[in-house]
């Protein structure tokens, strides 16, 4: 069995469904877990490996960075910034921003004004927005996930952005771990670049270079295959 640990937003389902085809008697088990206990859940055994948004503490980890999502702003649909296709930073100088305990973008300056709350969770910042009392800025994908009919968002170019990657503990980096990274890296089933090719021990090196080496006949020269034809002597 492995072990698939994935943040709210990231959808592994193409990744899982090749493993289906490729690994058919390894079953996969997918984990869902909050952004900021994923990291706990590697290091504790609880998973193989796990889509995470970074940052996050490397310590133990090995970390590949696959892809980053657009961050935007969530409102009411009929907050005034619904009736524009995008919005700079400073366009929400004048509104509170919630920022919840879960958030993974890495802000210098938070936009907006401060909320009067921190929301445990993104979830729950989401139904305040709903409520009319301020606004959001997430990765697309968690906007997406926590879609209301009430609300619409709007990409904020200029806003730092949020990357995905794929972690595992690095002393747990088995064949299978190698197997789903070839997976999530693209890499073909018939791939030289899979799983860590066996290293061959320096007392077989030698017999291997022993066995590629043409075969001599008891004088020393290298035996001729009895097939080939003797060249004649030319006429003159």
């Amino acid at each position: 069995m492995f072990r698939l640990a994935y943040v709210p937003g990231v959808t592994p389902a193409k990744w899982v469904n090749v493993w289906a085809e490729r690994m058919p008697d390894v079953p996969i088990t997918l984990v869902t877990v909050p952004a900021a206990e994923v990291v706990g859940l590697l290091r504790d055994g609880g998973a193989d490996a796990g889509f995470v948004r970074l940052p996050v503490d490397r310590d133990g980890l090995s970390v590949i960075p696959l892809y980053v999502e657009t961050t935007v702003v969530v409102v009411p649909k009929d907050h005034a910034v619904a009736a524009v296709d995008e919005v700079a930073i400073a366009d929400l100088a004048d509104d509170e921003v919630f920022h919840p305990l879960d958030d993974t973008i890495e802000w210098t300056i938070r936009p907006g004004l401060p909320a009067f709350t921190r929301p445990a969770t993104t979830a729950n910042a989401v139904e305040l927005v709903a409520a009319g009392t301020g606004l959001l800025l997430v990765p697309q994908s968690l906007a997406r996930l926590h879609h209301r009919r009430d609300l619409t968002y709007r990409p904020v170019p200029d806003a730092p952005q949020s990357q995905v990657a794929l972690a595992w503990p690095t002393d747990a980096t088995t064949d299978l771990v190698e197997d789903f990274i070839g997976i999530v890296r693209g890499r073909t089933v018939n791939s030289s670049r899979g799983r860590t090719p066996a290293v061959a021990s320096p007392a077989e090196k030698p017999a291997r270079r022993q066995a590629q080496k043409p075969v001599k006949n008891g004088s020393g020269r290298r035996a001729v295959p009895a097939n080939r034809r003797r060249k004649g002597n030319r006429p003159r």
